[in-house]
């Protein structure tokens, strides 16, 4: 199970969630942070990620487009890399089960 981490996460994350989420990938860390959404989207499904970010922007693609790749979407407010890694990590199951349903294409956490 790969994540790609959007530009509105911490690249720290990469590191931090490695042991449950290997190689995930963050878009500074592959020199992708200043591209367009369709072109993250794009890179997502090539290399069979799931695209986890804050932003409403890949869940209207989704919505749009379709999936792959799948979404991700942290709806919680300011908050530190420490409880974005807290979500990720609590909610394992979750995320392993959504990657399995065909039929889903964006988790919401909070």
């Amino acid at each position: 199970m790969k994540l790609l981490f959007d530009h509105n996460l911490s690249p720290r994350l990469v590191n931090r969630l490695a042991d449950i989420y290997p190689d995930s990938q963050h878009l500074f860390l592959i020199g992708l942070d200043q591209a367009d959404d369709c072109s993250v989207r794009e890179y997502a499904l090539l290399g069979k990620f799931m695209l986890v970010t804050k932003d409403a922007d890949f869940n209207e693609l989704s919505i749009l487009q379709g999936f792959p790749p799948k979404v991700i979407w942290i709806r919680r407010g300011n908050c530190s890399t420490s409880q974005i890694e807290e979500i990720l990590r609590s909610h394992l199951e979750d995320i392993q089960a959504f990657e399995q349903n065909p039929d889903l294409g964006v988790l919401t956490l909070y």
